[in-house]
């Protein structure tokens, strides 16, 4: 597999370089330099990581004036300004760069807030990464969403306790919930690490597709409560919305921990997150944490706050 680009003399390319977990970063290349043939070329020879090969995609954006590459099992891509496509061909085909760079001559960000201190157990922490699916792929997902609202169903708890949630929410979702559950397994580990959380063996991820609309809410509750969710470690919360953001509220409050009786319960202390679009969150099942109502004057269903939230489970 190699490549072409669809200019002949050098000229500045605008690349943005997307990486795992939703960090990114902008630079100015020049079409002919070794950089940008060898960020161009390992992403072509990522998709040859199984037997035969796997589709490469190439989706025009911007009304044509820009294009986003990205091998189909993969998180990283790359948006050009101006386009470069690729051509796929027999792997004995293909080139090799004249020189390649020790090294990315720009500012990645790398680092995942932790929201306090990290040598406190009974202090709630958490991760919130920006960015974190594609804009294509988030603005995808946004009319999947819209094109099931009569499949949504109201959501219930374990206790059915009455006006304890409301919301809606949509259990299968198979296309978009295999790339959640593939995502959060790429970037678990730098989750955890930035966190000072050990590692642990992975069980099962599960997922489920939520919206809130005016007046719904999620009272004060953990997600490892009963025998059949403690085997629930890790928290994950993935917001978007259409813009412009047509409501208010939906924060999330995870509270510190105490001990009383040999049980981890809620302190009077709290984190706030927003929801902020197109971000994710991770943090302990544990924890006992609240979604505040939402208010949504229209009330109409694509004006919701929605989330695709779920648990990793520690294996037996």
């Amino acid at each position: 597999m190699t490549y072409t680009q669809q200019q002949i003399q050098p000229q500045d390319v605008k690349v943005k370089i997307l990486l795992t977990g939703g960090h990114q970063c902008t630079v100015i290349l020049k079409s002919d330099t070794p950089l940008l043939h060898s960020l161009v070329k390992t992403l072509a020879d990522r998709t040859q990581a199984t037997v035969g090969f796997s589709t490469l995609f190439q989706i025009p954006i911007d009304d044509g004036r820009s294009s986003l590459c990205f091998p189909a099992d993969h998180l990283v891509g790359l948006v050009t300004e101006p386009p470069i496509y690729l051509q796929q061909m027999q792997p004995q085909q293909l080139a090799t760069p004249a020189e390649i760079p020790v090294e990315i001559p720009a500012e990645i960000p790398a680092e995942i807030p932790a929201a306090a201190p990290v040598n406190d157990d009974l202090i709630s922490r958490y991760a919130q990464i920006d960015n974190f699916l594609t804009p294509a792929e988030k603005n995808k997902l946004i009319k999947y969403v819209l094109s099931k609202e009569s499949e949504f169903v109201s959501t219930s708890t374990s206790t059915n306790a009455e006006d304890y949630r409301r919301s809606m929410v949509l259990h299968s979702f198979p296309e978009f919930s295999t790339l959640m559950v593939n995502r959060i397994k790429g970037i678990l580990p730098d989750v955890l690490r930035k966190l000072n959380i050990p590692s642990f063996p992975l069980g099962d991820i599960e997922s489920q597709l939520t919206t809130h609309n005016d007046n719904n809410f999620y009272k004060l509750h953990n997600d490892s409560g009963s025998p059949d969710t403690a085997s629930r470690f890790f928290t994950y919360v993935y917001y978007f919305y259409r813009e412009p953001k047509a409501f208010s509220g939906g924060e999330l409050l995870i509270y510190d921990s105490k001990v009383e009786n040999n049980f981890y319960v809620a302190a009077d202390t709290f984190r706030t997150v927003e929801p902020r679009n197109n971000s994710i969150v991770f943090f302990l099942s544990r924890y006992m944490h609240e979604v505040l109502t939402v208010s949504c004057p229209s009330k109409a269903f694509a004006d919701s706050r929605c989330t695709i939230n779920g648990w990793v489970r520690k294996a037996d």
